[in-house]
């Protein structure tokens, strides 16, 4: 059993693309501000994409901020998978480092764009594991 996945996405739908070919269930972090929230009822895993300037402001979406200031939300983040773009060398990803310092969880993980067959194949062994390890699956199996 894998964890959830709650994901920002931009309108270039990269990181989207990216959670949808790991399957199981995922919720998206609306791009509007008026929109909804997910809730996140159970332990989640959060994707994220790095949207930074040189200096690396900005490096966390807004709606990724506000998603996360909620306290309930915020104590079941299991580990945060970011996403980035290697052109703008040392900010690559950097959205992910900054949310699992401020939320003590580890990065798991960090891809390009809208990864490789070999990001989704090693995030989603990575995803099992921490489901058996976390959500407290039987390994006897």
């Amino acid at each position: 059993m894998q964890p959830d996945l709650i994901f920002y996405s931009s309108r270039s739908g990269n990181t989207a693309r990216f959670v949808a070919r790991l399957g199981g269930t995922s919720y998206r972090i609306p791009i509007a501000q008026e929109d909804p929230m997910p809730s996140a009822e159970r332990p989640y895993v959060l994707v994220c994409p790095t949207y930074s300037d040189s200096l690396g402001e900005g490096a966390v979406p807004k709606q990724v901020i506000r998603f996360l200031n909620d306290p309930q939300r915020r104590a079941k983040l299991l580990g945060v998978i970011a996403a980035g773009n290697r052109n703008f060398g040392a900010t690559f990803a950097l959205g992910g480092k900054i949310i699992a310092e401020k939320c003590k969880v580890p990065v798991l993980y960090r891809f390009e764009l809208a990864g490789t067959d070999k990001d989704i194949e090693l995030v989603m062994q990575g995803l099992t594991r921490l489901g058996l390890e976390k959500l407290g699956a039987n390994t006897d199996a």
